[in-house]
């Protein structure tokens, strides 16, 4: 009869720890040291472990930092009305935001184009990163008409949403008009602020919402955690 290998064994343990939830969400794994003493083998056994855990997506390494626990998927609608906060609540969990970056600057090309508006004309700019359960799901920059929008850098402060933010300014309801999806690899930057891996897999949404008269109001670009939620396209 064949055996089970170490590795393969060692990798079952530490799943069904963190399946009894010894081991939350995000929390670090105990240090290779530390595993290969518990188990009885050296470094390397603990390491192919780890990497099958990782293939799996249970767990993720983090440069310099140690293994993790990775998050469940979050499923993420993507459809005409966008909003993160219900989106997040649907699946169970507890939104919230933090926000990065907020001033007025010129739009370039792209974003002129995008809005409407002259090149240089003035634009709200958003940065922002969003939490599932206080674990960082998505990064995300998001371009607003200054000149449509008056007060909204002061509502965007004071709202934890962005839809609220926009309802305070007068938009009641507004739709996503067009939304691009593309896989991209992680910049240092980027894997720093979603406590992820340089290079690790993220999914990048771009997308154009419009108000209920058809005029723009919303170009943004956000980055998700590619082990941490699933979009999911459809028409809502």
């Amino acid at each position: 009869m064949s055996r089970t290998p170490v590795w393969k064994s060692i990798a079952l343990t530490l799943t069904d720890d963190i399946g009894q939830g010894r081991y939350d969400t995000g929390s670090k794994l105990p240090a290779e040291a530390q595993l290969a003493a518990r188990f009885g083998v050296n470094r390397h056994t603990v390491r192919r472990a780890l990497a099958d855990m990782a293939e799996q997506g249970l767990v993720h390494a983090r440069r310099g930092a140690g293994v993790f626990v990775a998050a469940r998927p979050t499923d993420y609608p993507v459809g005409k009305r966008i909003r993160f906060h219900q989106n997040i609540r649907r699946a169970g969990r507890v939104p919230s935001k933090k926000v990065l970056r907020l001033e007025i600057l010129a739009a370039d090309p792209r974003e002129a184009d995008a809005l409407r508006l002259e090149p240089g004309a003035p634009v709200v700019v958003y940065e922002g990163l969003s939490y599932a359960d206080d674990h960082p799901v998505a990064l995300a920059r998001t371009i607003f008409p200054a000149d449509r929008l008056p007060g909204l850098i002061p509502a965007l402060a004071a709202h934890d949403s962005i839809t609220a933010a926009l309802r305070a300014v007068g938009v009641e309801d507004y739709t996503r008009r067009e939304t691009r999806i593309t896989a991209k690899l992680a910049t240092a930057t980027q894997a720093l602020h979603l406590r992820i891996s340089e290079g690790a897999p993220i999914l990048r949404t771009t997308g154009i919402s419009d108000d209920l008269n058809g005029v723009p109001i919303e170009f943004g670009r956000t980055w998700f955690a590619g082990d941490r939620v699933t979009l999911t396209v459809g028409d809502d």
